[in-house]
């Protein structure tokens, strides 16, 4: 596997389309961050990280809209790939939707969203845009 954050995304993407209540991915540190991060902008119900095996799983429960059961993410987008980095400052630090996306940014300060990124004044490299 070449891009570790993309099959990630594929992963979640691909169970929220089945309808899938939990998906399990192989754990990483830079997946751990990511999945914090969209646990504390409400994008997921909740999630656990098994460190049983070598490599270890996160076991992450999907948030769905009871009386419509719509996903609480529309759409997952992966911008910076292996072949092509996407780097930005802090003054052209992207806004998805608005503001009513987000996206998570790679920084010298740890993985946060762009308006984190923006508070702390450091740019970084753009993974993925939320909404």
């Amino acid at each position: 596997m070449t891009d570790p954050i993309s099959d990630y995304l594929t992963r979640v993407r691909n169970a929220i389309k089945a309808r899938h209540r939990i998906v399990e991915i192989p754990a990483s540190n830079i997946k751990k961050e990511i999945t914090k991060v969209l646990f504390d902008k409400g994008y997921i119900q909740n999630y656990k990280f098994e460190d049983s095996q070598v490599q270890g799983t996160i076991k992450i429960a999907l948030k769905y809209d009871p009386v419509t059961k719509m996903s609480a993410i529309v759409q997952l987008q992966r911008i910076s790939k292996p072949g092509l980095r996407k780097y930005t400052g802090v003054a052209n630090m992207p806004r998805v939707l608005n503001g009513l996306g987000v996206a998570i940014v790679s920084t010298p300060k740890g993985v946060m969203t762009d308006k984190e990124a923006r508070a702390l004044n450091v740019g970084g490299e753009v993974l993925c845009y939320v909404y």
